[in-house]
């Protein structure tokens, strides 16, 4: 029984998500883990279900989807393996979100059908080494020259970014000389084929390791002025405001890593026999299942509440931030117990728990930290608490 009221195609693409990722994922995972490699068959099958195209409308040929039917496909994939998920909600989020919002109708023909059926995989290049939560100060320079704008400076953590053909890309426009601050920004729609784009280091990462991570060098990097994505300067608003979609996403992938700890812990606890009976008939293991359950569930609750404000045009921000904070550090706890539930075993690469709790780490990390979200749940709150005349609507 679900607390969330699921439509019946809601529940065909649940089901769909679970049966791919039981059948062709969970097998592999660990093993793609241990040699830190990227599947592109993976993504293929992805696409050839629809996956990469959910949330793109039909007219681009995307499936058109709510947020709700994305979020449980997406937490069905991190179930089966979380470095698939982050490939499901990277593409499907920034990059195929803000062509669609932000750009132009030839951008948008030109790039969205490509990328929902799977051909081309989305990137979103935000932070450099020296500006991660403070992406304001970013500093990755455009300049413009004639019907080209000139891109040099380094950017990080940019999720398969060694796989992605469309990569959305932050730079400064105004000048070195006349900072104008995070209205500096702007974004550009970039393809590795450009003269002057470079791929260097991949981070060899604790966790998410078959999904790479690589930095960017744009080493005078010509990009073709139309793309420019939307208004000059606006580039750093397009990105924040998409992360209230993206932070839903890293929360469903939180909830699917936190599900699988504790699907293997209830599996385990069936099996491991200590002082005669099996460990699952002690009140001890019996308590740790049922606090993991009940935050899994509370999780996913809070999580589909914020899709389906969203789905009702409502503004989500403090409802993403608090979904996100509370769904990854969920996860942590959650696989955590597991390891601990698991013991010794839980500690080596025989079992998958180890790799859960690597896997759920950087939830707490990525898109914003822990003590990000908890920032703008404050803000907003207490703006909220402001135009209500101190009283906190629901």
């Amino acid at each position: 029984m679900s607390l969330i009221p699921l439509t019946e195609t809601q529940q065909e693409i649940q089901r769909l998500a679970r049966e791919y990722a039981q059948r062709e994922l969970v097998a592999l995972a660990g093993e793609r883990d241990r040699e830190s490699r990227f599947d592109r068959a993976m993504v293929q099958q992805m696409a050839a279900l629809g996956f990469l195209g959910m949330l793109i409308p039909e007219q681009y040929d995307g499936l058109g989807l709510d947020a709700q039917s994305y979020l449980l496909a997406l937490e069905e994939i991190a179930v089966g393996d979380a470095s698939a998920a982050v490939t499901l909600s990277v593409h499907n989020s920034l990059p195929t979100q803000m062509v669609l919002n932000f750009g132009n109708e030839a951008q948008r023909t030109h790039f969205l059908p490509p990328m929902a059926r799977g051909e081309w995989l989305g990137a979103f290049a935000l932070s450099e080494p020296e500006a991660g939560s403070d992406a304001g100060s970013l500093r990755a320079q455009a300049v413009r020259d004639g019907d080209h704008w000139v891109l040099n400076g380094t950017k990080a953590w940019v999720s398969h970014g060694n796989e992605a053909q469309v990569i959305l890309c932050m730079a400064r426009t105004d000048s070195p000389d006349a900072r104008k601050g995070s209205k500096g920004i702007s974004t550009f729609i970039l393809t590795p084929d450009l003269p002057g784009f470079h791929l260097t280091k991949k981070e060899n990462k604790l966790g998410l390791r078959a999904s790479p991570t690589l930095q960017i060098v744009l080493d005078n990097c010509r990009v073709p002025a139309d793309r420019l994505l939307g208004e000059e300067g606006k580039g750093l608003t397009y990105a924040l405001g998409s992360l209230d979609h993206g932070r839903l996403g890293i929360a469903a992938q939180a909830i699917g890593i936190a599900r699988a700890a504790l699907e293997a812990s209830v599996k385990y606890v069936g099996e491991r026999k200590q002082f005669g009976k099996n460990i699952g008939e002690f009140q001890a293991i019996q308590f740790k299942l049922a606090d993991m359950a009940t935050r899994i569930t509370a999780a996913r609750t809070l999580l589909h509440s914020a899709a389906a404000a969203k789905e009702r045009g409502e503004k989500i921000t403090r409802f993403s931030s608090m979904a996100k904070l509370f769904a990854s550090e969920t996860a942590m706890w959650v696989t955590t117990q597991a390891v601990q539930i698991f013991g010794g075993y839980g500690y080596v690469t025989d079992y998958p728990v180890e790799r859960h709790m690597r896997d759920a780490k950087v939830t707490e990390i990525y898109e914003g930290t822990s003590e990000i979200q908890r920032i703008v749940i404050a803000r907003e709150t207490l703006a909220a608490a402001a135009a209500a005349d101190g009283s906190l609507p629901d």
